[in-house]
Order: structure tokens, then C-alpha cells, then sequence
């Protein structure tokens, strides 16, 4: 490569690790997140950037090393992540929900030279440390609760009272993979997505412009940073953007509802569980949501009972619907709030970098109407999974990805989503789609959730099986369900069973952990109708 070749090139440069600098040099004393007590200017925000960058440089880590990161939400946690990729190191976030047996496949798979974990987690990695055979080089403890660690744990805060050399420039691709994100393996095992700087750039750009997202905004991010939806549909595009963020631990929806009151929050994403567990409320009648401008839901469906009942008591309010996955970085499909009228049920159209098609089992590119698998072509797009070329394979098969969601385009364009592939329950010779049963038992009163499934069954081979949650169990009526459910749905849908639960399992992002519920309903397909 010749001097001017490199010259050009070094003017050209842009990766996801500049975003810190740039958003400091642009406003440098505006907040840009706010952690409880905690509040950082975009200025103090790149300074600690800066700091546990070069602290990592003087610990030996280097550029396509892996970085273990397992928190709640916090301020630290975008700090780690673009310290790392201010030295090219892969980030891996995890989810703090997993259990020893879980995080130790994750430390063999992913083969991570340091760990960042809240305090109160570091017990789980001790035990699963007791589990791999891999071996961390690095431990470091984030003091969320004060609560006690093995002596080898070494606190976050003494990486930033360091006085290191500010850190060289670096020679980063953006080509190359800056984040390992863990499929949230409700189904199977999880697998490592590798994305690179050039996906989540481009990715960042298509939520902006398709969600109309601007500096001026100050949102609450309440769902897992561990998770691509909250964090790089909407953390790192705010700190990309230069606008304001409010970092809670979790969700819970009268914190949530106290806090847009309070700081005049005007954007807020949430899954369509918390939606709903935001309606149920008993803040959600008082609390002054003026403020509140746009609104955004994803991860999973949002029943149309729910949006419509939104739509109702919040006419002030945009609502976005993004559709996609991890492997995506994650916005594949965006329904703009003027089309929630006429096509509530739809996942919209393909967003600005994105381009959408539905495929045949044979590789063909199918017409409007037509119901085939839904694949993508996109800049945002994986580089595929770590280290297991024969499923970045299939997932490319004819030269798109394939996302393992049925569906089909309208005439005008709008996408539906049927049901992802493995929720097709396969009863008596037919295909039943779980969504479509969901959305049925969802019109009727006093449904709060629900989640329906197959399980196992002598005679139907699968069993259409229900769990819901009711607002009242004890003025439930199941019978007026059951003849609500045969008025509108063929025979060969109709759930064989359905049981009425106090809760239904989620993990941490607001999905509806089905295998669970498949494991826990396996043996109740009698025709006892309730449980």
C-alpha cells in the first residue's frame, strides 16, 4: 500500500469507535447518560473511554482479543464496550440471567481473555469457572451493590485512577468483528453473531432515519444492554446522535412511568410484554406522559388488542413497530406509526439499508401473496456465527440470510410475519401458526397474556397448547374462552388444552421463554381444559 494510499485512508476513516470523540467534540458539556446519581457530559462520557482504554493497553490486551461483559445496566457498560473497540477488541456482552452451567459454555465458546461482571454476579462465573476449562486472564468487578468478591477480583473504578499515556491511534477495519452477541437461545443453544463496525454503523443509520431519531432526545433505557434491540437500536444511537440517556438497572413500569414524568422523557422503547405491563399499571392513569413523543416496540409480536388499547389512551403518541433479529444488528423492517391503522398486524416494510424477500425451500424468490421463508440482504448482516462455518452456511444459503421467520409481502409491499419456523406447530398432518392462535384468545376479556405452543401427543403427533394470564382468575369464564376460541379459529387449531398461570416465563428482554413452557406442560394434554 503506498504512502498516499494510506493517507487517503486514514482521512476516510470511520468506526464505531469514534463515535465517543466525535459526539465530545460536538457538544461536549450536553449529558449524555444518567445512572441514578451518576451524570456524564458526552466530555466525561469520551474521558472514561480514553482512561480504560489505555488501561487495557497496559494489561496486554490487544486488537481481536475478546472481552467478556456481564451486567445489569449501568453506566460502565457502553464505557467497556467502546474502550474495547477503541483497541479493535471483540466485546461480548452476556446475559445476566444465565446460571453457571450456561456461562461456562459461553467462556469455552467464546474463549474471552478478561471478564467485566457486576459484583453480585461473580459468584455465577466463580461456578462456572469451576465448570470450563478455559481460563480468563483478567477479572474485574463492576460495584453496582457492594456486595463481596474473591480477592482475584479487581474493581472497575481503580482502571480509571490510573494516569496512562493517552492511547495511540489504531489500526481498526471496519470490516473486521468488534461484538460477539449470543442469540438469547430460548430454542437451542446459543450461538456467537459476529458483527462488525460496518454493521452496526449502517444499522445506526437505518434506525435514525426510519425511527426519526434526533440529538434532541432523552430516553430511558430499561431493558438489557446485553441485548441488541436496547443497545444498538437505541443506547448507541443516542450516544452516536449526541442525545441524552436514562439508565435504569431493569424494567419495572412504575419507575419507568415516574421517571418520563420526572425528566421529561419524549422517547421510550419497550417489548410488547412491558407495553402491556405498562397499561396494567396503576400509575399509568395519573402519571403525566406529555412528554412523550415517539414510541417504539419490537422483540417479539404486539397483539393488536394491546396496540389498539395504546393507540386509545395515548393519542399523542407515535408508535414505531422494528422488526428483526440479532443477526441484523438488528432493525430489518420498521411499521411507521401512520400505518398502525390499516396494517396493525404487519411488520412493515424493509428499511432504508435493507433489502427483504420471501424465499421457497428451493431457493426461489416467491411473489406477493405467497407464504416462504423471510430473508435479508443487507450492509447490517452478520459475518455469521463463530466458529461454526456449516450454520453461517445455511443461514446464507443462495446468497441471503435466512432469518427462520414464515411470511409473506402484500401487494402494497407490507410484510407479515406468519410464525418463526420452529413455533409452527405440526398437529394431526396440519401446520398450525402459534401466532394466529395467540392473536384470537388475545381479543378476548380479561386476557392479559399468552403464550401458545405444541407439545408432544400420542394421537396428534403435536398438541395446540395455551398458558394465559388473567387479569381476574376468579371471575374467569374458560368455557366463554373455549366458544370464543371455536368461533373464530378451525377445529384443527383449537388449543387441546389451555392452563391459567400466574405469570408467564420470560428472560431478561421481555421474550416469552416457550421451550420452558413446553417442558413444564408436557404431560398436560388431557382434555382437563384448565390448571
Amino acid at each position: 500500500m503506498s504512502q498516499l494510499t494510506q493517507l487517503v485512508q486514514h482521512a476516510r476513516h470511520y468506526h464505531i469507535s469514534d463515535i465517543p470523540r466525535r459526539s465530545a467534540q460536538r457538544q461536549p458539556n450536553k449529558l449524555a447518560l444518567v445512572d441514578g446519581d451518576v451524570e456524564l457530559t458526552y466530555h466525561a462520557f469520551y474521558q472514561k473511554v480514553e482512561q480504560l482504554a489505555a488501561y487495557l493497553t497496559k494489561i496486554g490486551l490487544q486488537k481481536s482479543d475478546r472481552l467478556l461483559l456481564l451486567s445489569h445496566n449501568c453506566w460502565q457498560f457502553p464505557v467497556i464496550h467502546f474502550a474495547a473497540a477503541r483497541l479493535g477488541i471483540i466485546t461480548v456482552p452476556v446475559n445476566f440471567m444465565l446460571n453457571s452451567k450456561e456461562l461456562a459454555y459461553i467462556l469455552e465458546n467464546s474463549q474471552c481473555k478478561i471478564i467485566f461482571a457486576e459484583d453480585q454476579l461473580t459468584a455465577t462465573v466463580d461456578a462456572a469457572m469451576q465448570q470450563s476449562q478455559h481460563q480468563l486472564q483478567h477479572f474485574y468487578h463492576i460495584n453496582l451493590n457492594q456486595a463481596p468478591t474473591l480477592p482475584k477480583w479487581q474493581d472497575l473504578e481503580l482502571c480509571f485512577e490510573h494516569e496512562l499515556a493517552p492511547v495511540a491511534a489504531q489500526d481498526l477495519n471496519a470490516y473486521e468483528p468488534i461484538r460477539m452477541m449470543y442469540t438469547s437461545g430460548t430454542e437451542s443453544l446459543p450461538k456467537g453473531v459476529l458483527l462488525n463496525s460496518e454493521a452496526l454503523m449502517w444499522q445506526y443509520m437505518s434506525a435514525i432515519l426510519e425511527g426519526e431519531m434526533s440529538r434532541d432526545d432523552r430516553e430511558i433505557h430499561a431493558f438489557p444492554l446485553y441485548h441488541c434491540a436496547q443497545f444498538d437500536a437505541f443506547l448507541n444511537v443516542d450516544l452516536y446522535l449526541g442525545a441524552t440517556s436514562y439508565i435504569l438497572r431493569g424494567f419495572d413500569a412504575s419507575r419507568v412511568l415516574e421517571l418520563i414524568a420526572k425528566a421529561k422523557i419524549n422517547k421510550l422503547f419497550c417489548p410488547p410484554t412491558a407495553w402491556i405491563a405498562l397499561l396494567n399499571a396503576p400509575l399509568f392513569n395519573h402519571a403525566d406522559l406529555s412528554s412523550l413523543q415517539k414510541a417504539y416496540y419490537g422483540a417479539s409480536a404486539m397483539p393488536k388488542s394491546v396496540i389498539s388499547s395504546l393507540l386509545g389512551k395515548l393519542p399523542h403518541i407515535r408508535f414505531w413497530q422494528f422488526y428483526g433479529q440479532t443477526e441484523m444488528a438488528p432493525v430489518a423492517t420498521v411499521l411507521y406509526p401512520e400505518d398502525h391503522q390499516d396494517y396493525s398486524t404487519s411488520v412493515g416494510r424493509p428499511v432504508f439499508h435493507v433489502e427483504t424477500a420471501i424465499m421457497s425451500e428451493q431457493g426461489e424468490i416467491l411473489a406477493a401473496g405467497k407464504i416462504g421463508e423471510i430473508v435479508h440482504k443487507s450492509p447490517h448482516l452478520t459475518l455469521g456465527y463463530a466458529d461454526q462455518p456449516q450454520k453461517t452456511a445455511a443461514a446464507f444459503l443462495h446468497g441471503w440470510f435466512h432469518s427462520g421467520d414464515l411470511g409473506y409481502f402484500d401487494e402494497s409491499g407490507y410484510l407479515y410475519i406468519i410464525d418463526r419456523i420452529k413455533d409452527i406447530v405440526k398437529t394431526g398432518g396440519e401446520n398450525v401458526s402459534t401466532r394466529e392462535v395467540e392473536e384470537i384468545i388475545y381479543r378476548f376479556a380479561g386476557i392479559q397474556e399468552v403464550a401458545v405452543f405444541g407439545v408432544a401427543h400420542p394421537h396428534w403427533i403435536e398438541a395446540v397448547t395455551a398458558v394465559i394470564v388473567v387479569h381476574d382468575r376468579d371471575s374467569f369464564d374458560l368455557d366463554a374462552l373455549l366458544a370464543h376460541c371455536e368461533q373464530h379459529l378451525s377445529s384443527y387449531k383449537m388449543p387441546k388444552s389451555i392452563h391459567i398461570a400466574k405469570e408467564l416465563p420470560k428472560n431478561a428482554s421481555g421474550k416469552i421463554l416457550k421451550r420452558q413452557l413446553r417442558e413444564q406442560y408436557q404431560d398436560h394434554y388431557s382434555q382437563d381444559r384448565i390448571a
